[in-house]
């Protein structure tokens, strides 16, 4: 299997408000960054999105280091509130209905494609490949904003 590294960030100009996302992929020599935007989003819907996005880019199963500075992503993972919200109906430990479960499902069907090993880094604490796709997903939000001229009060129309 190869093994790839991705790195994921979401950004959001507003909460919700115009966002973007971005993933880089690294394999031996070779990069690829892959980004994109949404309109009257969160960070963290764009944040998932980034994860999805780069995992989905991969052609084929990999070994995958996954860097991301969301724990509410990889807390998903790592402290199981995924398969405690697909056991609980997607409801919360507050009988609560999960949010963003349609890109929570996505994501486990990407993630059923590799063997993943999630790793945390500090956001905007000079990681050089961190600070990369962060970077690239504000360029993607901020695009998508000033191409519509649009404020976080129109989005939510």
């Amino acid at each position: 299997m190869k093994q790839v590294t991705v790195i994921t960030d979401g950004a959001c100009l507003e909460n919700p408000g115009p966002g973007g996302w971005a993933a880089l992929l690294r394999f031996g020599q070779h990069e690829k960054m892959v980004s994109g935007s949404e309109a009257g989003t969160t960070n963290n819907r764009m944040e998932l999105m980034a994860v999805i996005k780069g995992l989905e880019a991969l052609k084929e199963s990999c070994d995958v280091t996954l860097l991301a500075d969301s724990r509410y992503v990889l807390d998903g993972f790592d402290k199981g509130w995924l398969a405690n919200w697909k056991a609980n109906g997607w409801k919360t430990a507050g009988n609560k209905p999960v949010k963003n479960q349609d890109l929570w499902e996505e994501l486990e069907r990407q993630v059923k494609r590799h063997r993943i090993k999630w790793v945390w880094v500090r956001g905007h604490n000079g990681h050089e490949d961190n600070e990369r796709v962060d970077v690239e997903a504000r360029k993607q939000a901020t695009a998508l904003r000033d191409a519509r001229g649009f404020t976080a009060v129109d989005d939510e129309v």
